[in-house]
């Protein structure tokens, strides 16, 4: 899964870093949404800009050349399935309560991929719920960086009905990855670039690798599979 594209090769959450990213073998692209101005799901991390500028306050005319709309993002992506991770946390300075991102990618996400090639992320679960709400076919991941009980962690993710747990990689054991399973979740890593991690994650049974070098992942993938 790479990560933003192949983005140690690309610029970041580009259509060259998704067509990289196709080209070295990735299998899904992991991107980020956020609503410009006039209400267009644009593919960027930050609120801001590198200028300052919030991309809440711009609308799609205004955006760097360099700033696709999900929409050119998932034509860049064609071939692969797409991990779209809404970004809309309550202390982001584009935060809107109604979670209108959602609706957009909704539409979006069933337009130009399916269900089968969809997977929403967030590490707010307000907006995975809203999801649900909104069109119960599309599969949710729900992302964590830190938690003291990986138990309560996956009972959470089962009771909002996500189809993944997304952990930071210093969180992910043997035991996390089983228990997972157990419970019917796939378990999406991120974010790994080194080769050794990247093995033992495999052996470990992990269900997706984000990575900013898919290359290597794709080469340590296949030769485990070999």
């Amino acid at each position: 899964m790479a990560h933003r594209g192949a983005s140690a090769t690309a610029r970041e959450n580009t259509v060259e870093a998704f067509r990289l990213a196709r080209e070295h073998g990735a299998d899904w692209v992991e991107l980020d949404a956020r609503l410009s101005a006039d209400g267009v799901v644009v593919v960027h991390h930050d609120a801001h800009l590198d200028d300052g500028r919030m991309l809440a306050e711009l609308t799609i005319d205004e955006m760097p050349d360099h700033v696709p709309s999900l929409a050119e993002a998932l034509e860049a992506c064609d071939g692969m399935g797409v991990n779209i991770e809404i970004k809309n946390l309550p202390d982001d300075p584009d935060y809107d309560a109604d979670h209108a991102v959602v609706d957009a990618v909704a539409g979006l996400s069933q337009a130009y991929l399916g269900p089968e090639r969809t997977l929403i992320s967030s590490f707010n679960m307000d907006s995975v719920d809203r999801m649900h709400r909104v069109d119960p076919s599309l599969p949710c991941g729900w992302l964590f960086f830190q938690i003291t009980d990986p138990v309560a962690a996956i009972e959470r993710a089962v009771a909002h009905e996500m189809a993944a747990i997304h952990p930071y990689d210093n969180l992910v054991d043997a035991s996390m990855v089983r228990r997972a399973h157990d419970a019917g979740l796939r378990v999406n890593v991120w974010t790994v670039d080194d080769p050794e991690r990247i093995t033992a994650l495999i052996e470990m049974g992990i269900d997706g690798i984000c990575t900013n070098v898919p290359e290597v992942a794709r080469r340590l993938v296949d030769e485990a599979e070999a």
